[in-house]
């Protein structure tokens, strides 16, 4: 039986619901967490309530001289990753005509470029040291084109699923897994602030299990992927819709 062994996570945008969720169990699985959001203040409950277990760190993940240093002064101070989370994202609703080709770039260098950042810093010592973790918190957009999310969104989270696949092929021979998850409206501010009520009202009447998702559901998902039983699971991604898209 294998046990799980502490270790140096990360994870990104973990000021939202959703990062909270994350970065809450993984300190409950034993591990020391960095969590990161674009201001380390935002984190002060996080951190707090965690016992210790959690460092903040300010970072835009967008920004890849901003990670590279970051991450090398991590590497001093606490030492290699072996836990990524890569969470950070924004919403955009606009469809294609409607979306400027600045939203568009600010929504790929968050949800895409950001993954990209911070995976190819921490992908050298995993390999080294011959175990690693990498969950990317994809979209059920990838499947559906987006049902309510816009161009932009859609297409950054395909793109991440992709680099999941590129990743994980890559590395699978050092011992590193690389997955995705692909959450259906989970009981975020994408969910509770960014649609209307009659666009929730609709959505539950089409989903199965007719309920929304909760962000503790993930967050145990990440744990799993992120564990030692999972490790013989790599390239994948795994719905959680409560039966809205089936393949």
């Amino acid at each position: 039986m294998h046990e799980i062994k502490r270790q140096l996570a990360m994870v990104t945008g973990a000021a939202g619901t959703l990062g909270q969720a994350i970065t809450r169990q993984l300190v409950a699985d034993g591990h020391r967490v960095i969590a990161t959001d674009l201001r380390a203040e935002m984190m002060d409950s996080l951190v707090e309530d965690t016992g210790g277990h959690v460092v903040a760190v300010g970072i835009d993940v967008s920004d890849s001289e901003a990670v590279e240093a970051v991450y090398k002064d991590l590497l001093v101070r606490e030492g290699p990753v072996s836990i990524l989370v890569n969470n950070a994202g924004i919403l955009s609703n606009n469809k294609a005509v409607e979306t400027t080709p600045e939203e568009w770039r600010r929504v790929m260098s968050v949800n895409l470029d950001g993954a990209f950042y911070l995976s190819r810093q921490v992908l050298g010592g995993m390999k080294d040291n011959g175990w690693g973790r990498i969950v990317n918190i994809c979209s059920l957009g990838i499947k559906t084109g987006g049902l309510t999310a816009g161009t932009a969104y859609a297409a950054s989270k395909g793109g991440l699923g992709v680099l999941t696949f590129s990743l994980a092929r890559e590395s699978a021979a050092f011992g590193v897994t690389v997955n995705g998850i692909a959450p259906g409206y989970v009981l975020t501010p994408m969910v509770t602030e960014q649609l209307t009520q009659a666009q929730r009202d609709k959505l539950l009447t089409e989903i199965p299990v007719g309920r929304f998702c909760r962000a503790e559901e993930v967050a145990h998902l990440v744990a799993y992927l992120a564990g030692p039983h999972s490790g013989f699971i790599t390239g994948e991604i795994v719905d959680m819709n409560g039966g809205l898209h089936m393949d």
